[in-house]
């Protein structure tokens, strides 16, 4: 296998490992085990989690506070290693990326971003930790997650996607970064939102919320960043007036985030960018079903899970149209099959 196709491999792999980590962290974190292990990077001071009798007893012995429950404790584990394994992928993606600079040029700029992101991000984990989930830190490391996942899926569609941009071209892609910033924003509001436990603030209302179209909601209260260190923020301290400001502007979020790309994507099918608006236009429509479905079921966690990965789809799509709008004289071009 010679060097080019080695690195579109592992670029790929790379984009698939880390998505599989944003749904499984998503995963772990709606299924309440983001405390499953109460200390950091071990789990009860083991490497992997208790699962026979005495090593129940004895971590249990150590943690009183914090009592083993086995069917959580691997989920939060296996995250770890799951995000470890990452961690090494990337670092390899970029010494192949910086091998081939020459060629790839801007490229290697982001594999390197990957992994100062990708370190940051191993310490946001530790901090949801060590900080009982506080909530800033929770969305923090969500939005780690996805900026890790987008900076992947940028190089491997950089290596891959040949540019089909033009002049006339330009203002669908200033639209499409204009609607990536958006979703990055939406993506931190649905961070808060599960960070806060505000998903069902409004019951299993919609689109109305708890039978109004405005309830009373303390939106001051709802969006203080900092509450200090020490307090235990699993299943939430705001009271229910500030979840549901949370949730309203979460719903307004998605409301503009959807008309946003919707008309992305239209613009895209009309310039003959089918390939590209479709998956764009119906990763949109499937993760704003997936948003009605998990109020309106109760935030069941098949739904709630997939939500936070069609966020990731639909970023993705953004990304690869956004790649496919270069023009040809962008000096980053698809590897060459055959090495020199």
């Amino acid at each position: 296998m010679n060097p080019s196709r080695t690195l579109r491999y592992l670029a790929w792999f790379a984009v698939i490992f880390a998505f599989t980590v944003v749904v499984f962290g998503a995963f772990v974190r709606l299924s309440n085990a983001g405390l499953s292990c109460p200390d950091w990077p071990t789990c009860y001071g083991q490497i992997a989690w208790p699962k026979h009798e005495a090593e129940i007893a004895k971590a249990n012995e150590a943690f009183p506070d914090r009592p083993v429950e086995s069917n959580k404790a691997w989920r939060e584990q296996g995250h770890r290693f799951l995000a470890g394994g990452l961690i090494l992928t990337t670092f390899g993606l970029t010494a192949l990326c910086w091998r081939r600079r020459r060629e790839l040029d801007g490229v290697v700029k982001v594999a390197f971003a990957a992994c100062v992101m990708i370190v940051f991000q191993a310490l946001l984990g530790m901090w949801t930790v060590t900080w009982k989930l506080k909530p800033i830190v929770v969305m923090g490391h969500l939005l780690g997650g996805m900026t890790t996942f987008a900076l992947l899926a940028y190089i491997a569609l950089r290596i891959t996607v040949p540019a089909v941009g033009s002049p006339d071209t330009a203002k669908l892609r200033r639209m499409l970064i204009a609607g990536i910033v958006l979703l990055a924003l939406q993506i931190a509001l649905g961070g808060w939102t599960s960070a806060n436990y505000a998903a069902l603030a409004c019951g299993t209302d919609f689109p109305t919320c708890l039978g109004q179209w405005w309830p009373p909601a303390d939106f001051h209260e709802a969006f203080v960043m900092w509450r200090g260190i020490g307090v235990n923020y699993e299943g939430g301290v705001l009271d229910a007036a500030a979840r549901t400001a949370i949730q309203l502007v979460h719903r307004l979020g998605a409301l503009v985030v959807f008309g946003h790309f919707l008309a992305c994507g239209i613009i895209a099918w009309r310039r003959g960018l089918k390939f590209f608006a479709s998956p764009l236009i119906g990763a949109l429509l499937i993760q704003i079903s997936l948003g009605m479905f998990n109020v309106l079921l109760g935030l069941p966690l098949p739904v709630a899970t997939a939500h936070n990965g069609g966020a990731a789809v639909l970023l993705f799509c953004a990304l690869a149209l956004l790649v496919a709008l270069r023009q040809s004289g962008s000096p980053t071009k698809p590897a060459p099959v055959s090495s020199r």
